[in-house]
């Protein structure tokens, strides 16, 4: 069995929740006012993006360290484009991996991508179904 992870979400007001995750507290609402939101916080689909990048972003540079890549900086993107019906959810996510350094090995980055997108990615994994993920690899000498 896998480990257990529990949120706790309390209403503010209007659609504003304050949220417990592991021992951190945020603020989640609508942007839009129409439906009573005030913009204090991220919206929870939004939530999404940079959980996709994180767990491949902590992907590709565990993988690199460990292929002994000597990289500088990495910067993981995530765009995102929606249907326009409800429910309304992201159709296309592309993710940009900026990896720079001196003499980056181009074929371990793409390696490192594949390995975080087939094997250990859980986001990726669950969003995959509805969702077309894309990627591009981009490599700065520094």
């Amino acid at each position: 069995m896998g480990s257990k992870i529990t949120s706790t979400l309390t209403h503010m007001d209007g659609l504003a929740f304050n949220v417990e995750l592991g021992g951190h507290t945020f603020v989640i609402d609508s942007p839009n006012p129409k439906f009573g939101g005030k913009d204090r916080g991220p919206s929870p689909k939004s939530l999404i993006l940079p959980a996709l990048g994180g767990c491949t972003g902590m992907d590709v540079a565990s993988i690199l360290q460990k292929m002994r890549v000597p990289f500088t900086g990495l910067e993981v993107t995530v765009e995102a484009e929606t249907n326009d019906q409800h429910p309304v959810y992201y159709t296309e996510l592309r993710i940009t991996y900026t990896v720079r350094g001196k003499g980056i090995d181009r074929k371990k980055v793409e390696r490192a991508v594949e390995l975080s997108r087939t094997t250990y990615c859980g986001v990726s994994f669950m969003l995959e179904p509805r969702s077309k993920i894309t990627h591009e690899i981009v490599i700065e000498e520094a």
